[in-house]
């Protein structure tokens, strides 16, 4: 009897990647949602905290001035914390592994959720504010390994919904602060600080789980030449015991890179063979956030509250919108395969674009036409979906697909400092664009979605079920770098005997 073919078995999900899968995601992205909506809710007990502790050590409260700035400082701590973090991807998982950054990385989430937790008792606020940057720097490192672990274990056929699984979390954990931050659950004087905290649940469960499972088998192998180890934790993910195919097309791609060495962020940007693969990273990246995702969620309370939500409602709605949110995420793991990333991206940015415009001309109208506030609230819910679709969940999946082993840390490395600046400069400019511009500030993103739209449609190519190999071949043409493989224009850099190496 003839072995099954390797083909018909690549659409295998075992399962030892299903729960690295999970216990990655829930351990690590889980807690970047989490802790992007848990401090929302309970605003105002803890600015009253702020003030207490204040009035406390002075004899006097803050004025209001100081009061905002402090609460500013509060909030932005974590987008520069997901800087910080971001820049430390490179060195950590050359190091350290895929998996043992992960496990290092929970560092930053119990410490500081036993910093918030214990904030009110210790009667200090500079404890939040410190914690902020802690569980932003796990954030940064969790939202760039997390999808750079799962994409290096899946099969090529899994790879692109293991890789929307990441977002997918980022959404629960999203949604699951709403729902803990209901003012009759913990968003109140006494249960903020618990609130908090909890983000220290699922490091803990992370820590005890994830050891168990496989480190990356192309880690193992291009970096720790451990091919034992590789076959080893590849068979574990397969569920076969023949790997020996798998192997050599990572052989191979090690092969392709040898010559360049290691790819620091500057030779990155130095090198021919990658321009457009760094550039369309920045793009993707800058896009996901400059897009007015987080304005919608700022601006979506004032909306439901327009269209005559009853403000103690308004906190349902906003979990319900939260549960479209993870529905329509789930719905992108199904699809990415079959539709592929290139179409979800252009579908995903053209709904966006589309609910931008509609929503300015429905905010200028409001006070004019009756049932404008519902199309309001149609233009919210139409936005969520498309970003879910698209600009949330693929451009960190592309990054681990468009770049070989040795390259992809420095690029996440770029995606991930792109992607906070991003988000920290719009935390910081938009109130000043909302006073300036009113319901026209969407304009601006309206142009940012449709200037997105077109790049990807004019440059990105479509990754579906293609081995990394392949994908590097599309962008050697794109590139203009001549032969097979771009090391040959690296070679040049370096002396013949470590070329030949």
């Amino acid at each position: 009897m003839e072995p099954q073919d390797p083909v018909k078995r690549e659409g295998r999900l075992t399962p030892v990647i299903v729960l690295a899968t999970l216990i990655a995601a829930f351990g690590s992205s889980f807690q970047y949602g989490y802790n992007v909506a848990a401090i929302n809710s309970p605003s105002e007990f803890m600015k009253d905290f702020y003030n207490y502790t204040y009035y406390d050590r002075v004899g006097e409260y803050m004025n209001e001035f100081y009061l905002t700035l402090l609460w500013s400082v509060t909030v932005s701590m974590f987008p520069f914390g997901g800087f910080l973090g971001s820049l430390m991807v490179g060195p950590l998982v050359n190091n350290l592994g895929r998996k043992g950054t992960l496990l290092f990385n929970n560092i930053f989430s119990i410490v500081p959720a036993l910093l918030m937790g214990f904030s009110e008792l210790a009667k200090s606020f500079e404890m939040i504010i410190v914690a902020r940057v802690l569980v932003g720097i796990c954030a940064g490192l969790s939202s760039n390994v997390v999808p750079m672990y799962l994409g290096e274990l899946a099969p090529k056929n899994w790879r692109g919904a293991l890789g929307v699984v990441p977002q997918l979390f980022i959404t629960i954990g999203i949604l699951v602060a709403q729902i803990f931050g209901l003012r009759s659950l913990l968003a109140n004087e006494e249960g903020w600080p618990i609130l908090l905290g909890l983000t220290g649940i699922p490091a803990v469960l992370q820590l005890l789980f994830l050891p168990f499972f496989p480190e990356s088998p192309r880690y193992l192998l291009i970096q720790k030449k451990d091919e034992a180890a590789a076959k080893s934790a590849l068979r574990r993910l397969r569920g076969w015991h023949d790997v020996d195919a798998e192997i050599e097309e990572i052989l191979e791609e090690d092969r392709a890179e040898k010559a360049v060495g290691f790819i620091s962020v500057l030779k990155l940007f130095k090198m021919r063979s990658l321009r457009w693969q760094v550039i369309s990273i920045i793009v993707l990246m800058a896009g996901q956030q400059l897009s007015g995702v987080n304005a919608i969620y700022y601006y979506a309370d004032q909306i439901y509250l327009s269209a005559g939500v009853n403000e103690d409602d308004v906190q349902y709605v906003t979990a319900g919108t939260g549960a479209v949110n993870v529905l329509i995420t789930v719905c992108a793991i199904f699809v990415v395969e079959l539709m592929g990333r290139r179409f979800l991206l252009l579908l995903g940015f053209s709904v966006c674009f589309t609910a931008c415009c509609v929503l300015t001309g429905a905010l200028a109208l409001q006070d004019v036409i009756s049932w404008m506030p519902y199309v309001s609230i149609a233009c919210v819910i139409s936005y969520v979906i498309g970003h879910a679709l698209g600009p949330s969940p693929i451009p960190a999946l592309l990054v681990t697909e468009i770049f070989l082993q040795s390259s992809r840390p420095a690029a996440y490395m770029v995606a991930g400092t792109v992607h906070w600046l991003s988000n920290f400069t719009v935390g910081l400019v938009f109130p000043f664009i909302q006073v300036g511009l009113g319901a026209y500030s969407f304009v601006i993103f309206a142009v940012i979605c449709l200037l997105t739209t077109v790049y990807i449609f004019l440059i990105i190519p479509e990754t579906k079920s293609k081995t990394f190999i392949e994908i590097n071949r599309i962008f050697i043409k794109m590139n203009k770098v001549p032969g097979v493989h771009p090391e040959k224009e690296e070679l040049k850099e370096f002396p013949p005997s470590t070329a030949r190496q």
